[in-house]
């Protein structure tokens, strides 16, 4: 997996500033069908939002680096609920300077 440089993440938030979270994670969690969803999502856009539900900040931390492990991504930012993360496709949409 790549490195990010601190450029290239600030270059990766200014991006998905405007993005919508595409996946949600509930009360089941890291579900198959949810690890399904989160890569689909970064093999169309590369970089993505993810919105956690529930207030357990543990969790989420956990989460998190089930998720990068999982879907070989890197994260980008984690503000309170929503997570940005990144995994570069074949198609290479996203230009990383």
């Amino acid at each position: 997996m790549i490195k990010l440089t601190v450029k290239q993440i600030q270059h990766l938030k200014a991006l998905a500033h405007n993005l919508d979270p595409v996946v949600m994670i509930g009360d089941k969690g890291l579900t198959d069908a949810v690890i399904k969803e989160i890569n689909a999502n970064l093999n169309a856009h590369e970089l993505i939002k993810i919105k956690v539900l529930g207030a357990d900040r543990d969790f989420r931390s956990t989460l998190i680096n089930d998720i990068c492990n999982k879907t070989e991504s890197l994260l980008v930012q984690h503000i309170g609920k929503l997570l940005i993360i990144y995994r570069k496709s074949d198609k290479n949409k996203i230009s990383l300077g």
